[in-house]
């Protein structure tokens, strides 16, 4: 207990002044480079993608620049952002001095918001002769992709509601996707945000541990959201609300 009147009131100063400096730095702008694929099986979303995150960034106070253009994804053009949204762009879809660039920007505790195909770890699709970038496999927590079932409607339970990325969500709601599978739960690797309730749908490969939406703690500001297929999401307000906050957290410092 502080009993000098006058240290007392040089702590009060300086609380006025740092929670002022807090309030100044919540209204500080940011950018947003949201990179979207070109694959045809996501024409539909990332159409309704670019004016939904060019009005989402208006009502919240960052810059968005939204392209399809791979060549953006560079060192001095990194440099320009606070968030990298990779909006269905599959990790293969980006030759290996992009990749290079993604890593380095992740691993400078940059933020990282994934969405949907951005996931789509494995050898696969893997064109012949290419070599895989098996650090991307790593960050999305250990985990390859498997062939999904069909787009059908399902619940996802919310749990971890302390995260910033999920303290506003419901801890439960339902929303249509494909439902991504992979050969285990990523659980042991990261920070489970959300599951989907495989009771709730038609599973290709049952899972039985079902993450949808986690973050890998190794890196400071990454999030991965594999719900995402459909333009619909983007009147979803749940899922509103996920990209909003998932956002605003990858950029916070």
């Amino acid at each position: 207990m502080i009993n000098n009147p006058l240290k007392k009131s040089v702590v009060l100063i300086l609380v006025c002044f740092w929670a002022m400096g807090l309030q100044v730095y919540a209204q500080q702008r940011f950018k947003v480079l949201v990179v979207a694929s070109r694959a045809s099986d996501h024409l539909k979303m990332i159409a309704a993608a670019k004016p939904f995150f060019e009005e989402l960034g208006k009502k919240s106070g960052f810059d968005v620049d939204f392209t399809d253009d791979t060549s953006k994804i560079n060192d001095a053009n990194l440099a320009n952002y606070q968030v990298f949204v990779m909006l269905q762009l599959a990790p293969f879809d980006m030759s290996y001095r992009q990749q290079a660039a993604l890593q380095k920007f992740a691993s400078q505790g940059k933020g990282w918001v994934g969405i949907h195909a951005a996931g789509l770890t494995g050898q696969e699709f893997l064109a012949k002769n290419t070599v895989y970038w098996q650090w991307f496999e790593g960050f999305m927590g250990g985990v390859i992709y498997s062939p999904h079932p069909a787009f059908q409607k399902a619940t996802v339970i919310v749990e971890d509601r302390k995260h910033p990325a999920t303290m506003h969500l419901p801890a439960k709601f339902e929303i249509s996707d494909e439902w991504y599978e992979w050969d285990k739960s990523p659980r042991p690797n990261v920070r489970v945000l959300a599951s989907v309730d495989e009771s709730t749908y038609k599973q290709n490969k049952p899972m039985g541990d079902h993450p949808v939406i986690w973050t890998n703690e190794n890196f400071r500001r990454m999030i991965y959201i594999s719900i995402g297929h459909s333009p619909d999401d983007f009147t979803n307000q749940n899922y509103v609300t996920l990209m909003h906050d998932a956002i605003i957290w990858a950029a916070s410092k």
